[in-house]
């Protein structure tokens, strides 16, 4: 019987011993791996470096300091300016002039685990352009009839911006104050728009100061480079980004549109600008706001301010899973291709403005008219005749604005050609059509237009 007794009082001692040791084990085990974590990696220093010392910049220029900027290592910057009242920088590096006087612009490291900084004095002079745009009525004889055509010639290299309505995406303004408002000595009206209720959003492609302010893939475009040259393709645009935790994975998002109110209960996913203006302008989907290259804020139903250093991203409908992946803190970036309609890559990075409308009307000196091919599908477009805007560029890279009462687009492409358009595109038309000089409107459009494109050499950008 006191074997039993011993047997029993050893099983207990086991059963106890290895009940203790379970427990005891892993506490242990989470102690000595809590002393053995490796210590954070060191922050790694980034050498920025840029050929001057120092900027001057003259009033009708700005400048991409991107395309000069030297990093030791691959990182994201983010950019700022001493005084926003003499100069400011956007967040493609672009400096863009306000006043004459000096400032500071700051480059500033922002991919986790990196640090470095660079500041330039920026000095601001007058403009020293003197170029002038020349206005001219022409007799066109051209598809078996004679039409009557306002034309604004414009030298290779003129500056120019896109003119929004009242500074912003989404909004709608007369061509006059629009010119005005940039003190621009030469205008016409850009890409279609919603003008018949709504948010009066544009259809087209938008691109100011080296930023997509709106993505519309259909229709041809027309882009002015750095140098001074233009270019005229059917721009189609991806916008593709990452997210990542400080610890986490990096995740893909992507967006299909920019600055554009998308439709309650639909799906959509939307990158706002501070174009938009002071918010995105509804309270629905999930709404994720950035700034420098941090999500700093995640909200659902929230008419969500925009920031000037950042942007928001809307998401609505199936994609709000999509914003499951932000979270406040993390690291977000995004890049952008440019592609023709057949899908081929094209040069577009160096492009800081440009407008989207179409169709194309001549092709490297050639008729070219194909509406259905770029996606119209309105008589307005394919067969009726109307009112017409276009611009051209010619074999010597000078620029051609022209405006008629009335034309069917084949004529209009004929008359374009007759005019020597080596390239050129329609533009929006009908009461939309209009052409502003030397402080007067030669054609004035029929109702408030959202956008255009401005040219002068002081102009306000």
């Amino acid at each position: 019987m006191s074997s039993y007794y011993a047997y029993v009082r050893n099983s207990i001692f086991i059963l106890f011993t290895s009940l203790f040791l379970s427990l005891l084990l892993p506490a242990s085990l989470s102690f000595q791996i809590s002393h053995t974590e490796a210590a954070p990696a060191p922050i790694q220093e980034v050498q920025l470096t840029y050929p001057a010392s120092s900027i001057t910049l003259t009033m009708d220029k700005r400048l991409p300091l991107t395309a000069k900027l030297k990093q030791s290592e691959e990182v994201r910057v983010a950019y700022s300016s001493g005084n926003t009242k003499i100069a400011r920088v956007n967040s493609k590096g672009v400096i863009i002039p306000i006043s004459r006087g000096t400032t500071n612009i700051k480059v500033t490291v922002t991919t986790p685990g990196y640090k470095g900084t660079l500041s330039l004095p920026v000095t601001i002079k007058k403009s020293t352009s003197s170029a002038k745009p020349v206005y001219a009525a022409k007799k066109v004889k051209a598809a078996g009839r004679t039409f009557t055509v306002q034309t604004v010639t414009l030298p290779k290299g003129m500056p120019v911006t896109a003119g929004l309505a009242n500074g912003k995406v989404g909004a709608t303004q007369s061509l006059s104050s629009i010119v005005n408002k940039y003190q621009a000595q030469a205008g016409i009206n850009g890409t279609y728009f919603e003008a018949y209720g709504g948010v009066p959003d544009p259809y087209g492609m938008i691109i100011s100061d080296g930023i997509i302010e709106h993505i519309g893939n259909s229709g041809t475009s027309i882009g002015f480079t750095w140098d001074g040259s233009a270019v005229m393709d059917t721009l189609r645009v991806r916008l593709l980004g990452t997210v990542k935790e400080d610890q986490g994975r990096s995740q893909n998002w992507y967006v299909y549109f920019v600055n554009r109110t998308p439709t309650k209960g639909k799906t959509s996913a939307v990158l706002y600008t501070p174009k938009r203006g002071t918010n995105v302008g509804f309270a629905y989907g999930t709404a994720v706001t950035v700034r420098n290259d941090k999500v700093t804020k995640v909200a659902k139903n929230s008419n969500a301010s925009i920031p000037k250093d950042g942007y928001v991203l809307v998401f609505t409908g199936t994609e709000e899973r999509m914003a499951e992946k932000f979270k406040v803190g993390s690291y977000v970036d995004y890049n952008i291709t440019f592609n023709n309609a057949a899908g081929k890559k094209i040069e577009w990075d160096d492009v800081h403005t440009a407008i989207g409308a179409g169709p194309r009307l001549v092709t490297n000196g050639k008729l070219s008219v194909n509406p259905t091919s770029e996606g119209f599908s309105s008589s307005k477009i394919l067969t009726d005749s109307g009112a017409r805007s276009a611009i051209a560029i010619k074999k010597d890279g000078s620029l051609m604005l022209a405006t008629v009462s009335g034309a069917t687009m084949k004529q209009w492409g004929s008359i374009m050609l007759k005019l020597g358009a080596y390239q050129a595109m329609n533009m929006d038309g009908g009461a939309s059509s209009g052409l502003y000089v030397s402080g007067k409107a030669i054609t004035s459009p029929g109702r408030l237009i959202s956008n255009g494109l401005v040219f002068g050499n002081s102009l306000v950008w």
